[in-house]
């Protein structure tokens, strides 16, 4: 699932899949020193994975200019600085 918001306002997701599995969602969130950093705010369960798809849909009702971008690759983590 990708989703595209608003350009300058819309909350960032991230999801690092690997073959198209274990999916771990990062979200930048305010860090106790007022900075903003990237943080696993939700990980599938390989027992129910659609559970997943469903929290990233009531994120979505929640926030329609919400950004969701999936990386489906292996240590996707990389890419937005946590390895």
């Amino acid at each position: 699932m990708l989703n595209k918001g608003e350009r300058d306002g819309g909350t960032i997701l991230v999801v690092c899949a690997e073959r198209g599995g274990n999916r771990r969602l990062f979200e930048r969130m305010p860090s106790a020193e007022g900075h903003r950093e990237w943080r696993l705010s939700h990980a599938e369960n390989a027992e129910n994975s659609d559970e997943f798809n469903q929290y990233l849909m009531r994120r979505w009702a929640q926030d329609p200019d919400l950004w969701i971008v999936e990386l489906d690759i292996a240590n996707g983590e990389r890419f937005i600085g946590l390895t």
